[in-house]
């Protein structure tokens, strides 16, 4: 497998996600060819990231003052996708830092083959004034089980 630069040693990188979703590929979501657009799986990060964070609970809510924004996000493709099959997405928290934290995410097809993996930054923002704030201790300590 190709290196991917946010990934140190993938086997040990490979065996420590504990939080994951499962998917089946929707016609809607297939290209011309029947493969997954490649659009996609940031939708599929996305409903991994929410139920992932509500799961410790993380308040994701637009009436909140305080709310996790996408900072940047990226997506490496290793394995084409198909119409129909299913996909378990993968997630963990890697990095905790004062107003943001990064998640990674693989996702592997039934046969366990890894097809894409991505990364992305949350910053935690303040609604009212569009900078980041802090993430406070208790929060910090619920984005470590996740770790």
């Amino acid at each position: 497998m190709r290196k991917i630069a946010y990934i140190d040693n993938f086997s040990e990188w490979e065996q420590s996600f504990n939080f994951s979703i499962t998917f089946t590929v929707r016609f809607s979501e297939t290209d011309a060819f029947g493969h997954l657009n490649n659009t996609v799986p940031f939708t599929y990060f996305e409903d991994a990231r929410v139920a992932m964070l509500t799961a410790i609970d993380y308040e994701i809510d637009a009436n909140s003052q305080l709310l996790p924004v996408v900072a940047d996000i990226q997506c490496d493709f290793i394995k084409q996708v198909f119409f129909k099959e299913t996909i378990t997405l993968y997630t963990k928290i890697n990095t905790i830092g004062n107003t943001s934290f990064e998640i990674h995410y693989m996702a592997k097809n039934e046969q366990r083959e890894i097809c894409f993996v991505g990364r992305g930054a949350i910053v935690q923002i303040n609604k009212k004034t569009g900078r980041p704030h802090q993430l406070d201790a208790a929060l910090i300590k619920r984005l470590n089980t996740l770790k």
